[in-house]
């Protein structure tokens, strides 16, 4: 009986993610209340007092359902002293870009993380969330150009903190533009050629594809690539 309840509530609280997710896209996060939610998902106002504080602590939630994944397997990699950290750094980033692509569920949280939600007052919890995650994934960039400097016997040509901001700019500007417009260019195409092209330009070397170190890749732009048909 126990073990029913605690599955009969972890599936409310899923329910009540969903519903958040699909209102805060649909009418942006805002203009979305927490009756809404409750009404979508088929629950009370009650029931998410049970599992949420309030919307931001909800919204929190939402977004930990897609990143944490993302977020702990790089710092779990990072730690286990990842023999190769510039292809640790680009197999996350193709991870994540991948998963943009193909999940709607993860393309529609981060369309709502960059377009969808104001930092009130009343947000303020999720603002500090954007801020934490954000500079823990500088962190873990500094740390993995750090390591790649090391081993490669070179000196890059900023410090490790800018270039990991400046990495970090890259990744987040490159991810908010697809959002605004998917069919415009392809993701995980341009995504790796801008990466190996930023980690050549810190003076860092990049694998190909068959392990061996390359400082330049075949020009091929003529036109823009898709990620699928």
């Amino acid at each position: 009986m126990v073990r029913r309840t605690k599955e009969e509530a972890f599936a409310t609280r899923q329910r009540l993610l969903d519903a958040a997710e699909l209102l805060f896209q649909a009418q942006g996060v805002s203009q979305t209340t927490l009756q809404q939610i409750a009404q979508k998902a088929g629950a009370t106002r009650g029931a998410i007092y049970w599992h949420f504080k309030d919307k931001a602590d909800l919204f929190n939630a939402m977004m930990e359902r897609v990143t944490l994944p993302m977020e702990e397997g790089m710092q779990a990699a990072l730690e286990a002293g990842e023999q190769d950290p510039i292809a640790l750094l680009e197999r996350g980033i193709m991870d994540a870009f991948r998963m943009a692509t193909a999940d709607p569920q993860v393309r529609r949280v981060f369309e709502i993380a960059s377009y969808k939600v104001e930092y009130t007052q009343e947000m303020s919890a999720v603002h500090e969330r954007h801020f934490s995650s954000r500079q823990a994934c500088i962190d873990d960039f500094e740390k993995a150009l750090r390591l790649a400097a090391v081993q490669a016997r070179v000196k890059m040509n900023i410090p490790a903190g800018t270039a990991a901001l400046g990495l970090h700019a890259l990744i987040s500007g490159l991810m908010q533009d697809w959002l605004l417009a998917p069919d415009s260019f392809a993701l995980l195409v341009a995504g790796k050629r801008l990466f190996r092209s930023y980690i050549r330009g810190l003076g860092l070397p990049v694998r190909g594809t068959e392990g061996a170190e390359t400082l330049a890749e075949p020009a091929t732009d003529a036109a823009p690539a898709r990620d699928g048909p």
